[in-house]
């Protein structure tokens, strides 16, 4: 499959998620690079109520970059095809490492670090594991999803529930999986 954005043709070579905003697919560009081309889409969401999703896309990377969050490079914007265009961060995400068995204890003090940042700004990043890849042991938010800070949503009081096998985490891979 082949989808372009902003003029630029783009081979996608999977499908690397599905959100509540769209559909993030690992795409090589004409020099081959690698990179993630996320197409919005429409699809209803129960638990949450979406305006413009492209330009809370684009506002909130620019609130993640100034608060200091490391997020991918947004590379291209079409805002006809409603496509995002970001580096390609490759390594394991959180969600990986916990559904294998491994400890990510060392990356919480990076997450409790960007939570730090994201609370001063008058932020809340979304911290399930799936929006977190470990590169060359530097913790990255992959997501641009951010919105207005709630205790309720911290990483302390929501998150860290689901970067172990807590009983959370098991119910999500159950509903997952089945």
């Amino acid at each position: 499959m082949n989808m372009t954005a902003d003029g630029q043709a783009y081979t996608v070579l999977r499908l690397l998620g599905h959100g509540k905003g769209g559909y993030s697919y690992l795409a090589e560009d004409g020099s081959r690079q690698p990179v993630v081309v996320k197409q919005i889409h429409h699809e209803p969401c129960s638990y949450y109520t979406f305006g413009d999703k492209l330009g809370a896309e684009l506002h909130d990377y620019e609130r993640l970059k100034a608060a200091g969050i490391p997020v991918p490079e947004l590379l291209a914007v079409d805002r006809t095809a409603e496509r995002l265009v970001k580096a390609y961060i490759d390594g394991p995400t959180i969600f990986e490492l916990v559904r294998g068995g491994e400890d990510v204890t060392p990356y919480l003090e990076q997450v409790r670090a960007m939570a730090a940042r994201a609370q001063g700004a008058g932020l809340n990043i979304d911290y399930f594991p799936t929006n977190f890849v470990v590169r060359d042991g530097q913790l990255w938010y992959i997501d641009y999803e951010c919105n207005e800070y709630m205790d309720r949503w911290n990483f302390e009081n929501w998150g860290v529930r689901y970067w172990s096998r807590t009983p959370e985490f098991e119910a999500y891979l159950k509903e997952r999986e089945s």
